[in-house]
């Protein structure tokens, strides 16, 4: 499908990064899979990412154990499954590499992704983090893909993991904030952060949108919007609230042989009837 001379996925592009707003955030979550996709877009967000830990959990497995395969296929699938702009978690691109995260973004553009990020969390646990000149080189071989050809290309993400990884330095966050954004990054993210003043000393020290990453103590959206916060993620925690839904609700079953949590999944069950139906009703009319 084209729009002019744009593509579907090229109008999807351009309106994922125009709706990173300061004064109005892209309040962003993150599926776990198609039903959660389709359940997440009916409910009126925007745009939506995927979540490295949520799909690993699907498979049975931990955060990280994902090949870039396995987590490509999954992007495909969650892009076909909405009409919003979908973006990526791409880990470190699955590779140490700048030639290898480069290869990486042009497998995210093939599969249709609006988005994708780059974090700089190397995997290994004595040295967790890029050193900066070769995460920036990563950041940048990521930049040089993403915005390749006519179109508005990938809205790269690029994460600072040190809050993440027992590494709490601002200063050195924000200068690797920094170095990302002049090596082409289009949003800025380090999770991890949640104090107020951390958050606004981050959107005062970059020019690009910058990604809060929804965790216990955050500011809430209104603080979060305030303080010039361009886009608000959940990450992996709406996959784990249904998980521990699921958990609480065999808990009460094994130990007590009552039935309280069928009010929950009768909500479940009416929302994502109501998602599906939609859905199909929509690819029905094209």
């Amino acid at each position: 499908m084209t729009t002019g001379d744009m593509t579907t996925g090229d109008v999807q592009r351009s309106t994922f990064l125009a709706l990173h707003r300061k004064g109005a955030p892209l309040i962003m979550p993150n599926p776990w899979d198609r039903g959660s996709a389709r359940l997440l877009a009916s409910l009126g967000f925007r745009a939506l990412a995927t979540t490295s830990g949520g799909f690993a959990a699907t498979l049975g497995r931990l955060d990280y154990s994902v090949t870039r395969q396995e987590a490509l296929d999954h992007a495909a699938d969650i892009v076909s499954a909405v009409d919003v702009p979908v973006s990526a978690d791409l880990e470190n691109g699955y590779s140490d590499e700048p030639a290898g995260v480069a290869s990486t973004v042009n497998r995210a553009l093939e599969v249709g992704l609006s988005g994708c990020s780059i974090e700089d969390y190397t995997g290994v646990a004595d040295s967790p983090i890029y050193e900066l000149s070769l995460a920036t080189e990563r950041v940048a071989a990521a930049a040089d893909v993403a915005h390749s050809g006519e179109g508005p290309g990938l809205v790269l993400t690029a994460r600072a993991e040190n809050y993440l990884h027992g590494r709490r330095d601002l200063s050195d966050t924000i200068e690797r904030l920094q170095a990302y954004q002049q090596a082409g990054a289009d949003v800025l993210y380090a999770p991890g952060i949640s104090g107020l003043a951390d958050i606004e000393c981050l959107v005062a020290a970059v020019d690009r949108p910058l990604n809060v990453l929804v965790v216990n103590g955050a500011p809430s959206v209104a603080g979060l919007t305030e303080a010039g916060v361009s886009r608000i993620s959940v990450g992996g925690a709406f996959s784990n609230v249904a998980l521990g839904a699921v958990a609480r609700a065999a808990r009460e079953l094994l130990d007590k042989g009552s039935y309280s949590w069928l009010e929950l999944a009768a909500e479940g069950r009416g929302a994502i009837t109501d998602a599906i139906t939609e859905a199909i009703a929509r690819s029905s009319s094209l």
